[in-house]
């Protein structure tokens, strides 16, 4: 049995070494990528940090931008994620910078249709994070809701195609929950965690980390690496100290209340195993994956929703 008050203490312990660590250090060449030099990095020239191609960001749109854009079928793709710790090295933003810029990549590819980036959701839930500094959560019901309100204005702004993809594993099934209710109300949308679009390729080309992105390990790191170096603190990385309380058989199945009785330094995975280059090749096939599925939504049909072969194109609401 694991002891409670011992495994929050092992935790926050490893989160405070952290902290006092990267108060008393400074920026160092240890904390940039293989490949780049500390002081020759030019942030412009990093990913997430170049200037966009185009105007794709609903944030950044006038009053006087929308109308044009909805004479075209648009498509907006919802980046959701969370704020929550991710081991020692990396930025506790990851769950929701990853989505975001998958999203920017493919609105920016395609110039034939309007394709524009929905106000990043970046609060999930993830109470189970909540014993590692940096962690910030909402409760199941607030984050339906406010995913759900955030799908409705954008339908009735006239957006009649909305891409929600995820970022954070503990939205996962309230997003698919989500997507189920707002069909109901004619609110079309496709749903699903990125790493879906590239799951098998993650197994293939991991050395370490073969399951899927984990948690700061092997691939989240490596998305990291390739978008956005100058946050990954390279010498403060730990490999995932992970004590599971099951079986792989019944881990599965398992929903645990903190991740702290799981993992003591808030990692799982391998974060020594990632590489720019993996992170660089991981996003480019996502982005080409979403690319090729946003074509797809833009080119069918808006379908309605249909009451037992009826013709009525808007139901009652039923809850």
């Amino acid at each position: 049995m694991y002891d409670q008050n011992s495994s929050r203490r092992d935790f926050m312990k490893t989160s405070a070494e952290a902290a006092t660590a990267a108060s008393a250090q400074t920026t160092s060449a240890a904390q940039t990528p293989a490949g780049f030099e500390a002081d020759s990095v030019r942030a412009a020239e990093w990913p997430a940090s170049r200037p966009l191609k185009k105007k794709v960001l609903w944030n950044e749109l006038s009053l006087s931008e929308f109308p044009p854009l909805l004479e075209n079928d648009p498509v907006v793709i919802l980046p959701i994620g969370s704020l929550e710790q991710h081991g020692p090295h990396c930025p506790v933003d990851m769950d929701i910078s990853i989505p975001y810029h998958i999203a920017v990549a493919t609105a920016e590819d395609i110039d034939d249709f309007p394709v524009v980036v929905g106000p990043p959701v970046w609060t999930g839930f993830t109470h189970y994070n909540m014993g590692g500094y940096g962690t910030i959560t909402v409760r199941l019901e607030t984050f339906i809701d406010v995913v759900s309100n955030v799908c409705r204005s954008i339908k009735a702004n006239g957006f009649e195609r909305i891409v929600l993809m995820n970022g954070h594993g503990g939205n996962v099934a309230p997003v698919t929950s989500i997507a189920n209710k707002l069909a109901h109300e004619n609110i079309i949308t496709l749903s699903f965690p990125y790493w879906s679009l590239v799951q098998q390729e993650m197994r293939d080309w991991s050395t370490a980390d073969m399951r899927g992105p984990g948690q700061a390990g092997e691939w989240e790191t490596a998305f990291q690496m390739y978008l956005r170096p100058h946050l990954v603190l390279l010498d403060r990385r730990e490999a995932g100290k992970v004590r599971w309380p099951y079986s792989p058989a019944v881990r599965r199945y398992a929903h645990v209340p903190e991740r702290r009785r799981e993992s003591a330094n808030g990692s799982m995975g391998d974060p020594f195993a990632a590489t720019p280059e993996k992170g660089e090749r991981i996003f480019k096939l996502a982005v080409e994956r979403l690319t090729a599925m946003v074509r797809e939504f833009h080119a069918t049909p808006v379908l309605q929703y249909e009451e037992f072969g009826s013709d009525a194109k808007v139901l009652p609401t039923l809850f």
